[in-house]
């Protein structure tokens, strides 16, 4: 039996699914699991739109200019686990053009959006100029939440601190009525708390199998929040979960590092998550679904 997913955060509109997206689509949906695509800047934005509004019901879009677009750079496969790296090339963030943009009616969500200091300059200079205009263009962006009354889907990279801080003294959220989710969240159960004493969920995808050193261990964190907090997340076509990390009753599916990630993944995040809390993958299936409708008002 299918029990429904959604998928709070994949990139179908990326050009790692430029020949079959449709395709894919059609296999999630026929598998009961809806899909948010994400936008990382104008040019993703408005593909994920444009994909949104070919399909009657199940995928929804969000618009946003991600902190990492703020600069040029060559981005290494091995630093987003994906299959391919990219060039980022400088956008300006154009707040009517993305006003525009986000009025489209499958558009539930502003983001991905927020602080990245992973590929961080290292003069002091360069480095206050660097975190200044992430924060700037993030300040615009969550106004622009704030007058269409949308939620934010935030990006959150080695910056927990600071966004935690500039959400609490900077943009004060306990006087808006900003909601959102902490994407990919890779933060500690201190930090986990302070996203929640904000109203904040947080979402999971394929990290949660992973050992990574320099990351506070998920499932402590997913032991202890509330399910009731908690999005599901692929991150597709990153963060695939490999064939050694899921479980061979899972799936029949030859994952493996080169494969991408796809939306139908996310039942694997339920099942972790499920095994962790000790509750069943029916609980965290329809827990999780009604976090994403509520959040985004699906």
């Amino acid at each position: 039996m299918n029990y429904m997913l959604i998928d709070t955060h994949a990139h179908l509109n990326f050009h790692a699914f430029r020949d079959d997206a449709d395709e894919v689509i059609k296999r999630t949906s026929a598998n009961d699991v809806w899909v948010i695509n994400i936008g990382s800047q104008y040019s993703t934005s408005k593909r994920a739109v444009e994909i949104a509004q070919k399909y009657q019901e199940g995928i929804f879009a969000a618009v946003g200019l991600h902190p990492i677009h703020l600069e040029a750079r060559k981005v290494d496969p091995a630093e987003i686990s994906g299959d391919a790296g990219f060039q980022t090339r400088v956008e300006e963030f154009d707040y009517e053009k993305y006003k525009e943009l986000a009025k489209f009616p499958k558009v539930v969500a502003i983001g991905e959006i927020g602080l990245d200091y992973y590929w961080k300059p290292k003069a002091k200079k360069r480095l206050e100029e660097f975190k200044e205009k992430q924060k700037k263009v993030f300040l615009q962006q969550l106004d622009l939440a704030q007058e269409l009354n949308l939620p934010v889907i935030f990006h959150c990279r080695v910056a927990h601190d600071d966004l935690i801080d500039f959400l609490t003294t900077k943009y004060k959220i306990q006087n808006t009525s900003l909601r959102g989710v902490v994407h990919c969240f890779t933060g500690n159960l201190d930090q986990a708390q302070k996203f929640l004493d904000l109203g904040l969920c947080l979402g999971f995808n394929g990290l949660i199998f992973k050992n990574v050193p320099a990351l506070p261990d998920p499932a402590e964190i997913i032991q202890q929040i509330p399910l009731e907090r908690i999005l599901l997340e692929t991150d597709s076509p990153y963060l695939t979960p490999l064939l050694s990390e899921v479980p061979q009753s899972w799936t029949k599916a030859e994952s493996s590092k080169e494969q991408r990630n796809e939306p139908l993944n996310a039942r694997y995040v339920a099942e972790k998550i499920a095994q962790i809390k000790n509750v069943s993958f029916e609980k965290v299936a329809k827990v999780t679904t009604q976090n994403a409708k509520k959040l985004f008002q699906i």
